[in-house]
Order: C-alpha cells, then sequence, then structure tokens
C-alpha cells in the first residue's frame, strides 16, 4: 500500500493505514496464541472471540464510527458500487481472519459487513483486504491524479472499458483505428462507448441486464451481429 497511487496518496496524508496484530491481544498467559480448536470437533483452528474483540475495540477507541468488515468467503461479493459506497466512509476497519474462521459469538457482537472478494477460499484475509483497500483508495478525492480515471474505467456504469491504445502507431502489423487518430472527439467518444458495450457483450454479457443504455446504445446492440463476437487470434 506505500507504493504507486496508494503509496503517494498515504504520503500526502490523504489516506492513512496503521495495522493491529490480534496477537498482541492475547490473554498474557496464552503467550500471543489467539486460536484453539472448534467445539464440536473437525479439522483445523479458530479464532477466539476474546482477543478479536480486544483488537477491534482498541481502534474503535479511537475511530468509533468505524465500520467493521470481516474479509468472509461466504459474505456479499464484493464489487465498483461497493467500493464507491465504502469510499464515503471516513474510517474502515478490515477484520482479516485465518484457520477456521472467527468464533461466531464476536462476530455477531462488533461486525457491520461480511465481504467475500469472489467464490474462492484463501489462506488468509490479507490479500482480500489488500484487494478493496486498493480498489476504494482509487475513489477517494484526491487520490488520482485525474479525477476521470475513476469514472471512466470498468464497471463504473456496468459496462467494461473501451480498448486502449498508445505509440507506435502500428505494431506488429496492427494499426491502432483511424477513429483514435482523427481529432474528432465527440466521434471519439462515441466508438468508444460503441465498444464498451461490444466489449462487456462478449466478455461479462451478465452486466448488460444493470448498465443504464440509452436508446441509441440499444440500436447499437440490436445491430451487432448474433455469432460469436469474439475471435483471439494466435498469439505466440
Amino acid at each position: 500500500m506505500n507504493t504507486s497511487i496508494t503509496g503517494r496518496a498515504i504520503a500526502g496524508g490523504i489516506l492513512s493505514l496503521s495495522t493491529v496484530n490480534i496477537r498482541d491481544f492475547a490473554e498474557e498467559k496464552r503467550k500471543g496464541r489467539v486460536d484453539d480448536y472448534p467445539y464440536g470437533g473437525g479439522a483445523g483452528m479458530v479464532m477466539q472471540a476474546e482477543p478479536v474483540y480486544r483488537a477491534i475495540c482498541a481502534v474503535k477507541a479511537e475511530r468509533p464510527a468505524a465500520r467493521v468488515i470481516y474479509l468472509d468467503p461466504q459474505g456479499k461479493v464484493f464489487d465498483q458500487e461497493m467500493a464507491r459506497e465504502l469510499s464515503r466512509e471516513e474510517d474502515l476497519i478490515f477484520l482479516c481472519g485465518h484457520y477456521e474462521g472467527i468464533d461466531e459469538r464476536v462476530l455477531e457482537e462488533a461486525v457491520t459487513d461480511h465481504v467475500s472478494i469472489g467464490d474462492y477460499v484463501l489462506t488468509g484475509g490479507e490479500l482480500p483486504a489488500m484487494v478493496m483497500m486498493d480498489t476504494i483508495a482509487r475513489l477517494v478525492p484526491g487520490v488520482l491524479n485525474n479525477e476521470d480515471s475513476s469514472v471512466l474505467e470498468s464497471f463504473e456504469d456496468h459496462l467494461l472499458e473501451y480498448p486502449q491504445y498508445t505509440r507506435p502507431e502500428v505494431w506488429n502489423g496492427k494499426a491502432v483505428p483511424e477513429i483514435l487518430l482523427s481529432g474528432h472527439h465527440a466521434n471519439v467518444e462515441a466508438w468508444r462507448r460503441q465498444q464498451s458495450i461490444r466489449r462487456t457483450l462478449e466478455r461479462r454479457p451478465d452486466l448488460l441486464e444493470k448498465a443504464e443504455l440509452t436508446k441509441k446504445d440499444r440500436q447499437y446492440l440490436e445491430e451487432l451481429p448474433e455469432e460469436k463476437l469474439a475471435n483471439p487470434e494466435d498469439i505466440c
């Protein structure tokens, strides 16, 4: 988080980030141990309620209004819409589980949001937390140098982003689309909109159900050929 875009935002005081080690809140007699065997038997270990609760309370003492997000494969799936909602919050606490999870009682007591980054299981919650933090941070005013960047990216209006090109004009026998060299901004924007719609239809047609399409957009969709649109060419 201390590199690239987020690193500059932290250095500039736009974002702040601190980490809390739950082991620091273990009972003294347990010497940093925060897990135990699950009641009822079964494989693996479960993180105990008390050290987790103490850790959360220590943070909440300074930031009482913070939402507590538990990174949980059973939670609501994280998306751009949720990222935008969370970017409006002043403080967020990310609770990272391990092993077979965390004692349910402390989750009921202290967690406000259960969130998953996808339908798969990871070793711990740290990577999902970083995915969420990076996505949310980009939407905080002042983090991106060009504020339009976050508006024009994939998923912002339930459409994928249009294809991008840069120099050279011709690479490996493939030329940049002429429309992008025309200097006609209205035509370029219209082309990009169509490409976003086309790409979404090819790669994530499920998103089109939520997309806010104009009458012109829908007409373009209807005019697209019914055969498979994406035909990837052989690559080396």
